[in-house]
């Protein structure tokens, strides 16, 4: 096998790998001797069709199988030959069977970038003090109160408020356009919840049982829904029903109804604020850590392989796609560009990629220096204990 490297950038190598006839002129006589076994050609025994027809006939194929072969038989050794450190899978660019018997093929290949790792110990990050207010507890009681409530249906002349149920028939329309995705009969609405965004909760407050009605909701470019997101979208409404929310009383029972380690409304609070500390520890430990790698981001700055981006972009896509797919929808009936969607991923791939790359970095100088530490007889480099 012979290799030659040529770099195309920095990060980027083009192989252009040629095999041996021997060695090609081996794999393609296995093929063709398995297809005489397989194929059936009118005038001929199976097993008895001369190569010349079985070339006439299948050579593009043939050659496609077995240039496939044995690109994936030889590239990772062409690689190793080559001391090339390879990042991602290579764009072969070409192949062809030459007529002296050879194949040669070439390979467009990203390699690991060099990182000159700045100091990643003693990194300062201020720490904020936990803190769990009497004003976050009573949220949470009212959030229990709310979640064992009771519904009961309101009289036809009860106007809707929040905290109630609605049951409504609605209809998107964008510019004009009936949207075909958002449309729902006797749909339960409970207004305050934010399922269907806030405004649109909002403008049902006080209607009643029968009413009929048109407005406009603007939703944020960041709104969840991506068929909703960024749109000004028109509804046409008809509330069917309304059901009031029951809250129960903040006392003995609701505590236990609560947890039954609960005995008394103070045992409910200290249990709600305990909760809480440990939720804002959990949720602090994550956020030190996304703080933690920005300060890295920041003091670490290299190019990256571009084929590594694309790949963690099209990474995102395909989880956009599949929730997407969760709710019976495709990028394009959400109303999603492909294209747009890639750049405006962009930023986050390529931190993704970059500090996937300073991670791994570190890794190899701590695990260098255990090593180090260990090969020089310092027996506490190891957690463990030699007796």
């Amino acid at each position: 096998m012979d290799v030659v490297v040529e770099s195309v950038s920095d990060l980027t190598k083009k192989l252009s790998i040629t095999l041996p006839k021997d060695e090609v002129k081996k794999e393609l006589d296995k093929a063709y001797n398995k297809l005489n076994r397989e194929v059936s050609l009118k005038g001929f025994r199976r097993g008895k069709v001369p190569l010349s027809v079985l070339q006439k006939n299948f050579r593009d194929r043939i050659e496609a199988e077995v240039g496939e072969k044995l690109v994936q038989a030889t590239y990772f050794d062409a690689v190793e030959k080559e001391n090339i450190n390879a990042v991602v899978h290579p764009e072969i660019k070409e192949h062809t069977f030459r007529d002296d018997g050879t194949f040669v093929y070439v390979a467009e290949v990203d390699v690991k970038p060099v990182v000159e790792l700045k100091e990643y110990k003693g990194l300062e990050i201020e720490k904020p003090i936990i803190d769990v207010t009497d004003v976050e507890v009573e949220a949470k009681i009212d959030q229990l109160r709310r979640q064992h409530s009771v519904l009961r249906s309101a009289d036809d002349d009860y106007a809707i408020g929040r905290d109630d149920v609605a049951v409504v028939d609605f209809q998107g329309f964008h510019n004009g356009t009936v949207m075909k995705e958002v449309h729902n009969e006797n749909y339960s609405v409970d207004v305050g919840a934010g399922s269907l965004g806030d405004e649109f909760e909002q403008k049902l407050i006080g209607l009643k049982k029968g009413d009929k009605t048109l407005y406009e909701v603007e939703f944020p470019p960041e709104y969840p829904n991506p068929v909703l997101a960024g749109k000004n979208v028109e509804f046409k409404v008809e509330v069917k029903g309304v059901k009031q929310r029951i809250r129960p009383e903040v006392d003995e029972e609701f505590a236990k109804d609560v947890n039954e380690a609960y005995a008394t409304v103070e045992d409910l609070r200290n249990g709600i604020q305990r909760d809480l500390r440990m939720q804002k520890e959990a949720s602090l430990e994550g956020d030190l850590d996304d703080r933690i790698m920005q300060k890295l981001l920041e003091q670490n700055s290299f190019s990256i392989p571009e084929r590594l981006v694309r790949y963690e972009i099209e990474e995102m896509i395909k989880q956009t796609e599949g929730n997407l797919q969760r709710s019976g929808l495709t990028l394009e009936s959400a109303g999603l560009n492909r294209e747009e969607l890639a750049e405006k991923n962009r930023e986050v791939a390529e931190k993704r990629v970059r500090g996937d790359f300073i991670l791994k970095k570190i890794a190899e100088v701590e695990i260098f220096k255990l090593v180090t530490r260990i090969l020089n007889g310092a027996t506490n480099a190891l957690p463990i204990n030699i007796i």
